[in-house]
């Protein structure tokens, strides 16, 4: 317990799958926790869980492409907290398609959440960590940042973004002296409401699962908390010679 105690967290997509796990863990490891989503309902249900276990937390609506909605966010955060320390780039979407299958419109809407959206968030994280002796940004990647998928177009090229605009930004941070470390974390399947989904195109639901935990030489698929797990590592001072690097949590995926 108390592994980031004292610590402002903002985690985007905190509403359900690893961003709530994320949320709910750094809250119980001691940390406010600024909950935000374009799900309110839900978000507001996690802020709830947090305070009823005795934490502290606030819920911050947020579009993640919305440059504006970040502003709003951080607003938020200074009002509330004073400060931030620690940043969790987890919003993002899935879509399924080759690069002959995948339309302009899908390609972009796909690099607006999970590029665009990192990029906003690490942004605005070194703005409002700066001012304060620094802090840590954890953005989602996944294998599909590592690897490829020939059915995956645009995902890969927006988790491949990722992690190389990860190393740019943990380059700069430390090259300017500001102690602000920015990690990129790499899942493999977890059964999140997302990957439901995915396997929900396909009629024979318990096949696409199945097909899903074979790519896994631990025979398993992940659970959120497994990822809430190596946030709060790379969120701690617990990885304080980290920065630019990759925490890979695939079950075995990428060691084939």
């Amino acid at each position: 317990m108390g592994r980031v105690s004292g610590k402002v967290a903002i985690v985007t997509g905190a509403s359900r799958g690893i961003g709530k796990a994320t949320a709910l863990l750094l809250a119980r490891e001691g940390a406010k926790v600024v909950v935000a989503d374009l799900k309110a309902e839900e978000g507001e249900a996690v802020v709830a869980e947090i305070k009823k276990a005795g934490g502290e937390a606030i819920f911050v609506p947020l579009d993640v492409t919305a440059e504006d909605d970040w502003k709003q966010a951080m607003a938020a955060i200074a009002t509330q907290f004073g400060r931030l320390d620690i940043a969790v780039n987890n919003a993002g979407i899935l879509y399924s398609g080759s690069v002959e299958t995948t339309s302009l419109a899908d390609w972009r809407r796909v690099q607006s959440v999970n590029l665009d959206g990192v990029f906003l968030g690490t942004r605005y994280a070194v703005e409002a960590m700066k001012p304060h002796g620094g802090g840590s940004i954890i953005n989602l990647s996944s294998i599909e940042g590592l690897i490829g998928d020939p059915t995956l177009a645009a995902y890969n090229a927006s988790k491949g973004g990722v992690r190389l605009f990860t190393k740019s930004a943990a380059l700069h941070c430390a090259k300017q002296g500001y102690k602000i470390r920015v990690n990129s974390i790499h899942p493999g399947y977890i059964w999140t409401p997302m990957v439901q989904g995915f396997t929900k195109e396909t009629p024979d639901q318990a096949a696409a699962r199945q097909k899903l935990v074979d790519l896994h030489p631990l025979g398993h698929l992940g659970e959120p908390d497994d990822i809430a797990y190596g946030i709060v590592f790379l969120a701690s001072d617990e990885s304080k010679f980290m920065t630019g690097s990759e925490l890979v949590i695939d079950g075995g995926y990428t060691a084939q």
